[in-house]
């Protein structure tokens, strides 16, 4: 007996609710032992929670459960306008937004100052469409960016106004541009309406509050761009959990000649005079007995910290932290350092060169015995915007600067570069070595760094040309 064929109606599975509130996924129409990735079981309100971040997982893990998501957590739009007048991509750039996108979207670009990561980051933008948050460290650099952004999306045509948060402006736009400290300020209120972040100079993210921005965005697509991921606390294991992992690295010995200027760097030992040596000697006697005294490791990541705290609470202690800076003033502002600058300038005369300090008190010095312009953080934007035009034009072809030139500002082509005083910092001295890398034709760049001899200086120095490019 044949019986009839009934087609039984498939019980389609009930849809999960995935929702967005104040930078966290609530996850509802799940039991307990479904174990989404990344989530907590609230008993109190019967649903699974996560940190936004988390978005892209759980989107994913819901498709691959065959279970229908009732996404109510996405509140970004997709972008409709192409980007126009981007110049075509070098070969190296392509490649890194290749590596990026087999990574689904995620990764940090490590590439060196002058390389062009920017054009990489607005690449990715007009590869994915979605609404972009690019958050960056400075001002000046948030402004850099907004008019980067303006020309390749934004006005009639495109998406429209490119939005700003941070240095007294709110407006959030498909397209918008933020320091870090606002978007750390305000991602709990945006983290759902953008689907890619883009972070520059994404060594910062690691800091405590920063690392927050990125825990509080649903965006599925993050793009970290720096010249230098490794932090001198080693927090930059972190950028793999809120960004991604480095998709792509080229350093500065890789594209030198045929995108970066080929470069020489030149070491200048400076010694002491011999009233400046007792000087320095008597100081580091006083400031090195006390941290034998007190027993601290600076060596050990807290060491210096720990080290203050104690000399806060005596006379003897204050004296010694006196006594250290009385060195280190000796040391990293030497009076026969400005002698050989002097010669170097010389030297190098009518050639743009970039004249860099690790305080504004010698930085200051510098213009007034040379007679140059000086942009330190007190430097306004209006004063700023004039000095580095004339610089680029040739009219002013020495400009001093203490730490504020290493990052955050668009600094136009130079080909000598000064160092009088830095930090142990590799990512500091690898920005100022790049601030002179940008290539023209028959260009040969130089990088002076003076140090004095048998001082601390020297251990400094030995720390930050811990890198490929000095080796």
């Amino acid at each position: 007996m044949n019986w009839p064929t009934v087609n039984w109606p498939t019980r389609q599975a009930e849809p999960v609710q995935l929702d967005y509130f104040a930078g966290t996924l609530e996850l509802r129409g799940l039991d307990r032992a479904a174990e989404p990735p990344g989530c907590v079981w609230d008993e109190r309100d019967a649903c699974h929670r996560a940190p936004a971040c988390r978005y892209a997982e759980l989107v994913l893990w819901a498709r691959d459960q065959g279970r229908p998501l009732e996404n109510r957590a996405r509140s970004y739009p997709d972008l409709t306008a192409a980007a126009r007048g981007l110049p075509p991509s070098r070969p190296f750039q392509a490649e890194a937004l290749d590596a990026w996108r087999r990574a689904r979207g995620r990764g940090v670009v490590v590439l060196p100052t002058g390389a062009g990561k920017t054009h990489v980051a607005l690449c990715a933008i007009d590869d994915r469409k979605r609404a972009a948050l690019v958050v960056a460290p400075t001002l000046d650099l948030v402004r850099q960016w907004h008019e980067l952004l303006t020309d390749a999306f934004g006005g009639e045509g495109g998406v429209g106004d490119i939005g700003v948060l941070g240095g007294g402006q709110h407006e959030v736009r498909p397209l918008t541009v933020s320091t870090y400290d606002s978007a750390w300020a305000h991602m709990e209120h945006l983290g759902a309406r953008f689907g890619l972040v883009v972070f520059d100079e994404v060594h910062h993210l690691c800091s405590e509050a920063y690392a927050q921005a990125a825990r509080l965005c649903i965006a599925p697509y993050r793009l970290g761009l720096t010249a230098t991921p490794e932090r001198s606390d080693g927090k930059e294991a972190l950028l793999e959990e809120l960004v991604g992992r480095i998709v792509y690295r080229k350093e500065i010995d890789e594209l030198e000649g045929e995108w970066l200027a080929e470069y020489d760097v030149v070491r200048v030992e400076v010694t002491l005079s011999d009233e400046d040596r007792s000087a320095y000697d008597a100081a580091r006697a006083e400031y090195r007995a006390f941290v034998q005294k007190s027993g601290v490791r600076l060596s050990s990541p807290q060491g210096w910290n720990e080290l203050v705290k104690r000399a806060a609470r005596s006379p003897e202690g204050r004296a010694a932290l006196a006594a250290h800076r009385r060195q280190r003033a000796l040391s990293f502002a030497a009076p026969r350092k400005l002698d050989v600058v002097a010669q170097l300038l010389e030297q190098h005369r009518g050639v743009r060169t970039l004249i860099f300090t690790d305080d504004n008190v010698t930085a200051y010095a510098i213009a007034r015995r040379f007679l140059v312009p000086v942009i330190t953080h007190q430097t306004k934007v209006r004063e700023r915007s004039a000095v580095l035009k004339a610089f680029s034009q040739g009219a002013l072809p020495v400009l001093a600067t203490s730490r504020v030139l290493n990052e955050g500002v668009d600094v136009p082509d130079a080909q000598i570069a000064i160092i009088v005083s830095g930090t142990g910092s590799v990512r500091e001295h690898v920005q100022r070595l790049g601030r002179v890398l940008r290539r023209r034709e028959g260009k040969r760049a130089v990088l002076y760094e003076l140090v004095t001899v048998d001082t601390s200086e020297a251990n400094t120095s030995e720390r930050r040309r811990d890198h490929v490019a000095y080796r």
